[in-house]
């Protein structure tokens, strides 16, 4: 297992399995699914710097359950599983529940 370490503001996020099915039964093809929009943190950065000097903290932690747009940030592959990597302000929403 590789250790991943994100710089400054930027998330590692893995992306949950999407849908294989419709409400009705009907089995989605591969080439048909969409990318899903949510997922678990894996790791985090340490934090923004402000103008000033002083280290923002994020808000997100490791095993946090979010939101994020479709076309938000960039997709890589590590230990042979897909994720991805974006700042956090690319979050929309966490979870809770």
């Amino acid at each position: 297992m590789t250790k991943f370490q994100p710089l400054y503001d930027r998330v590692l996020v893995q992306r949950t399995p999407g849908e294989e099915k419709t409400s009705s039964g009907i089995i989605i093809p591969d080439t048909a699914k969409e990318k899903p929009l949510e997922g678990v943190v894996r790791a985090t950065g340490k934090g923004k710097r402000h103008e000033n000097g002083d280290l923002i903290a994020l808000q997100v932690k490791e095993g946090d359950r979010v939101l994020f747009g479709k076309y938000s940030g960039t997709d890589v592959t590590i230990n042979g599983e897909d994720h991805l990597i974006l700042r956090e302000d690319e979050i929309l929403a966490i979870i809770v529940g």
